[in-house]
């Protein structure tokens, strides 16, 4: 008996693996968007937070209605009288005396209140200067740094005086003890303003040379008593020659005629 060969079916369902594969792409597709998508909370926390704290910070009354610039307010800040300031900026000035006082030879270094207000700091001239020079010692910075900061919380004038002894000097910088002395001034005046900030217009120097000494020039250690920088920090602002000037008018002259001193014009002696 003859065998039956059996014909091959044709596969209708062959599309289903394409129709898979598609599937699959797509699918992989939509996780791959998924994943990139995706936001971390954590993360999305923490910069949503420090927006919202950037945006909104926390309410606090307003100091003041008017817009706030640190350079228009600094004078005024400089120049608010706070309870105790003054007793603080006294303290730090007497601490920076009191250590530069355990060197020996600055032991007749002082500060002293006057009774009028007046504050009188007395600096060796050691302490500052070599022997015969008007440059600052590298050593004297620190403590003319922290005598500016004591200045400028105080916001007072200040006169910077220069002394010397009787002994004469004769050099090509300094003919005698006035130029010394005044020049010696000065440059503390200018350490204080152009290195530490204290306001210009609050400094002065002056130079004395030998004319106010403290005690007589006999011997060798009342001369290094003379020798010496005072720093006066006045209570009361200096009054300028404008200001007396408007305060006392001027009083008559004895050398004018009184008719010559009447208001209104003069009149012109007739001829013949």
């Amino acid at each position: 008996m003859a065998k039956h060969k059996h014909e091959e079916h044709e596969n209708h369902e062959r599309w289903l693996v394409s129709y898979a594969d598609f599937i699959t792409l797509l699918f992989a597709f939509f996780v791959v968007m998924y994943s990139v998508s995706s936001v971390n909370e954590g993360k999305y926390r923490t910069v949503s937070d420090s927006i919202r704290a950037a945006l909104h910070p926390i309410a606090t009354p307003p100091a003041s209605a008017l817009a706030f610039t640190l350079g228009h307010q600094r004078p005024t800040l400089m120049s608010q009288n706070l309870p105790g300031q003054k007793e603080v900026a006294i303290r730090k000035m007497r601490e920076l005396v009191k250590n530069m006082k355990q060197n020996s030879e600055f032991d007749f270094m002082q500060l002293q209140e006057k009774l009028n207000g007046d504050i009188v700091i007395t600096i060796p001239d050691q302490v500052l200067f070599n022997s015969g020079e008007a440059a600052v010692r590298p050593e004297a910075l620190p403590f003319l740094q922290g005598l500016s900061q004591a200045m400028i919380e105080l916001n007072r004038h200040v006169r910077v005086e220069g002394h010397t002894d009787n002994v004469p000097i004769h050099t090509a910088l300094f003919p005698s003890n006035w130029e010394l002395s005044a020049t010696r001034a000065v440059i503390v005046v200018r350490v204080l303003s152009e290195l530490y900030s204290v306001p210009t217009e609050h400094l002065a120097a002056l130079g004395y040379a030998d004319s106010r000494p403290l005690v007589e020039n006999l011997t060798l250690e009342q001369r290094a008593k003379n020798r010496r920088v005072e720093v006066v920090i006045l209570e009361h602002a200096p009054v300028r020659p404008e200001q007396q000037d408007n305060a006392f008018p001027s009083a008559p002259s004895d050398d004018i005629p009184a008719e010559l001193q009447s208001s209104g014009s003069t009149s012109t002696p007739s001829t013949n």
